[in-house]
């Protein structure tokens, strides 16, 4: 039983990888790729702004502490002259709570710093290949167009395309119905000549009987036309009998004789 689901899971794999690879068009995938590493580089360029960010919020704050540090030396100095010791530490004991945190900040810049140019050179390649990408699915594209181009005219051409098989298949019926017509006309005036069939068109109707007495009458009405027609040809054209001249000559004088006594 598990192997019979396991085939019928592999048949509807393989019928579903056909359809997807008929109704797949690679311009569309490459265009989506392609808009998919667009969306990847952003990302690093907003990664990239916002480290930097970072880094440049951490130098202001900096720059900052650094300005209270030379403010709170002043003091304690101001503090000593007029005799305000008490003063005077508690300005230092400021002073080096700040120094110890411009430290902390200088570490968090420099961490940052090293993150935004690891970020810059990443970013950097990504669009390297992201345009070497952009020319090579150009390319793609262009072949396949081409090719897809190339593909429909041969087919147009050599009649085995889906809508030229249409049109083909269309003239051979046609062409079968010419001839099967044809060959029934035929066959039908076949039939009327030798009187199998009768011709409809004729009134009363003819049977065998009717249709070979009117042979025969056409038979004659041609031997009395050729003889008349013999009849009015001038003497001497007609044909000489072959054998003996002499006889030829007597037969000459008898069909004179003839033509004389007619």
């Amino acid at each position: 039983m598990t192997s019979i689901t396991k085939r019928i899971g592999a048949l509807f794999r393989i019928k579903a990888d056909k359809a997807l690879d008929r109704a797949e068009d690679p311009r569309e995938v490459l265009d989506y790729s392609y808009q998919q590493q667009l969306e990847m580089l952003q990302k690093v360029r907003r990664g990239l702004a916002d480290v930097a960010t970072s880094r440049k919020r951490i130098e202001l704050q900096t720059d900052e502490l650094r300005k209270s540090t030379g403010k709170l030396e002043g003091q304690a100095q101001q503090a000593l002259a007029v005799g305000r010791e008490d003063l005077a530490r508690e300005a230092l004991t400021r002073r080096t709570t700040t120094a110890a945190q411009i430290a902390d900040l200088q570490d968090q810049q420099t961490a940052l710093q090293a993150e935004e140019e690891k970020l810059t050179l990443a970013s950097q390649r990504l669009q390297a290949k992201v345009d070497a990408f952009r020319t090579r699915k150009e390319t793609i594209k262009a072949t396949y167009t081409a090719a897809e181009a190339q593909t429909r005219i041969t087919e147009a051409v050599s009649g085995v395309g889906e809508e030229m098989g249409d049109v083909g298949l269309a003239v051979q019926r046609a062409q079968d119905k010419t001839e099967q017509m044809q060959a029934r006309a035929g066959a039908l005036d076949e039939l009327i000549a030798t009187g199998a069939l009768e011709d409809a068109t004729q009134p009363g109707g003819r049977d065998d009987i009717e249709t070979e007495l009117e042979r025969v009458g056409a038979d004659q009405d041609v031997e009395i036309e050729l003889a008349r027609m013999k009849a009015q040809l001038p003497a001497g054209s007609g044909p000489q009998p072959k054998g003996d001249p002499g006889a030829a000559e007597g037969g000459s004088e008898g069909g004179s004789d003839e033509e004389a006594t007619s």
